[in-house]
């Protein structure tokens, strides 16, 4: 899968790093509802990310996000991701909120 981010020196490209973290804020924002009732987050801006360090494909990586308020249909996370113990990657991820049969 990864074998083009770089041949012969596999890395997780950012966007994938990005996407995984929010897919993480999705599911910590999808937690405060009831599982009947989850509406759809979908990602709207992303703020300030910062990659510090490579990470390797096989590596187990450590996803967080914490939600730090709610506008409306919107909500801001701050995210992070780790690699044995050390930060790769860090930043703020807004997500809105949508009827899960928005795109139906």
């Amino acid at each position: 899968m990864l074998a083009g981010h770089f041949p012969g020196d596999p890395l997780v490209p950012g966007v994938i790093l990005t996407e995984a973290l929010a897919q993480t804020a999705g599911i910590a924002a999808a937690s405060a509802h009831p599982e009947h009732a989850q509406p759809r987050f979908l990602l709207s801006a992303i703020r300030q990310m910062k990659f510090f360090h490579a990470v390797r494909p096989e590596k187990r990586i450590v996803l967080r996000a914490e939600k730090l308020g709610e506008v409306g249909q919107l909500l801001q996370f701050k995210v992070e991701a780790d690699v044995d113990g050390k930060r790769v990657a860090e930043g703020g991820l807004v997500l809105s909120k949508t009827r899960a049969n928005h795109y139906q």
